[in-house]
């Protein structure tokens, strides 16, 4: 797991590194000089010749960043330029302490590039501290920047992009690397910030979990190996000991959705799955998922006190059958609860079912939702454009409101759940944007659930899985192939955290 922090809990960790543990901010710098210096070494060594390199400073910390690492680079044998852009009068003391030391070392300040091709070149001219959009000579320094041929590292963020929400802020630096310091920053990993961000190297220079006195950052990403994130396996287990989950999914001429929520939850480790859908999709799941029971809504009642989870919504409909099913999971249902698709849809057609869930909520029982991000916006009565403004926000909303989780699908995943913070999944690729491929999500955090784990938990790491399987099958086939049918048929795992199989459906 690692940390996404804000721009305003990293000056909180940074303050307290200070101030309560006692390192003094020179020295931060300095080690942070140090690592973006370092970067520049590796990139350029073996390259006989090229050692010319650009440094684009702010008046700021992180101007003051680039200085000292202009000075190192200097030391080392480089042929630095450092292009200063800002108001001196305005600059912060560290940087002016930064400057004056820097007078003493044979770099060349200037006003204009003098070259159109560097070994390298730093971008050191805002950091994490930019709150509006860069305008005017900060606007002309970041395109001239842009403009330059070399390799760019960027200096704890890329200018021009948001710390918190990864924004284009006007004009922006695409990086080849960003050097970050302590955590990596929020706006690295989110949309479209990731994409400026280059490769993302995560320095040491002291702030670190002891900073956080008590204060832990509010976002969070799995990136371990997948088999430490899934339940442990009794081998003395039998196939009810490893749960049952009950999928109420499917409609008449939509038996599809059905078929990959449940291969999923069976190669996610269910010991057992049984799926509510009409009569005649029957004996198309018998023949595409064979190892799943089959039932009708009149076994619902009976079925529900047989599960350890319910998932329902799958290709479910919105017709009469779908809404009576959906109201007696809820009504009379009191295992963990998850519900996605057509089931999220009748859900904010009927408040008084709403009402209900988050009274259970309230009262412990685990409830899930995964919404897309329309599917959230008709759930809390808002626009698809006004949700994905603050896509964590509204899910956390919804969250709050129904005391669960929810776990909002987009380009990057959020899931949020009251206490626990938010887990942004960023596993996955553009290849799992296609039809079903939410109702192999559904069936993997059944599976999870169905096996004791927690509700927020079997969000994130179902979430977590789900993107792993999408990288994995896009490596073999490429991301124009990916159907949601590899996904489920993908969904087993090796000791190595890749998964093992070479035939899809």
């Amino acid at each position: 797991m690692r940390y996404l922090v804000s721009a305003s809990e990293m000056r909180r960790y940074d303050s307290n590194t200070i101030e309560k543990i006692g390192i003094p901010a020179c020295v931060l710098m300095e080690r942070a000089a140090l690592a973006v210096a370092e970067a520049v070494e590796e990139h350029c060594a073996g390259q006989k010749g090229r050692r010319h390199v650009l440094v684009l400073a702010g008046t700021g910390n992180n101007g003051g960043d680039g200085l000292a690492a202009a000075r190192l680079l200097s030391e080392r044998g480089y042929q630095v330029e450092v292009w200063c852009v800002g108001d001196r009068a305005k600059a912060s003391r560290q940087w002016k302490q930064q400057r004056e030391i820097l007078a003493h070392y044979p770099v060349e300040h200037t006003d204009r590039p003098g070259r159109q091709e560097y070994a390298a070149l730093v971008d050191a001219l805002f950091g994490v501290g930019l709150s509006r959009n860069v305008e005017g000579a900060f606007a002309e320094a970041v395109q001239g920047f842009r403009s330059l041929e070399g390799w760019k590292v960027a200096v704890d963020m890329p200018s021009g992009i948001g710390t918190d929400t990864g924004e284009v802020l006007g004009h922006a630096v695409e990086a080849d690397m960003t050097v970050t310091f302590g955590f990596c920053k929020r706006g690295l990993v989110l949309y479209p910030g990731c994409g400026y961000a280059g490769e993302v190297r995560v320095a040491d220079i002291g702030i670190g979990e002891r900073s956080f006195f008590g204060e832990r950052p509010g976002m969070f990403a799995y990136d371990e190996d997948i088999v430490e994130l899934l339940p442990r396996r009794d081998r003395s287990g039998n196939k009810g000991t490893f749960g049952k989950v009950l999928l109420v999914a499917g409609s008449v001429n939509m038996a599809g959705a059905a078929v990959l929520s449940a291969r999923a939850a069976c190669r996610t480790g269910a010991g057992m799955v049984k799926v509510i859908t009409p009569a005649k999709n029957r004996v198309i799941l018998q023949q595409a998922v064979p190892e799943a029971l089959l039932g009708t809504a009149e076994e619902l009642g009976q079925s529900m006190e047989w599960a350890d989870v319910i998932a329902i919504g799958p290709g479910l409909g919105r017709n009469g059958r779908a809404l009576s099913c959906l109201e007696q999971v809820i009504e009379e249902g009191r295992k963990p609860l998850l519900i996605d698709a057509d089931g999220l849809n009748l859900l904010a057609l009927h408040p008084q079912l709403r009402d209900t869930l988050a009274g259970q909520g309230m009262a412990g029982r685990p409830v899930v939702l995964t919404p897309h991000v329309g599917e959230l916006a008709r759930l809390v009565g808002s626009t698809v454009d006004d949700c994905k403004r603050d896509l964590p926000a509204a899910a956390m909303g919804l969250a709050r409101e129904l005391h669960g989780t929810v776990a909002a699908k987009d380009a990057r995943s959020f899931i949020c759940g009251q206490g626990h913070g938010i887990c942004v999944n960023v596993s996955g690729n553009s290849g799992m944007a296609t039809a079903g491929s939410g109702d192999v999500l559904a069936g993997i955090i059944a599976a999870l659930l169905a096996q004791g784990m927690e509700a927020f938990r079997a969000a994130s790491v179902g979430a977590y899985i789900h993107g792993r399987a999408g990288e994995e099958v896009t490596a073999r086939i490429g991301e124009h192939a990916c159907t949601a049918g590899d996904l489920a048929q993908l969904g087993a795992f090796s000791r190595g955290g890749t998964f093992f199989g070479d035939s899809f459906i």
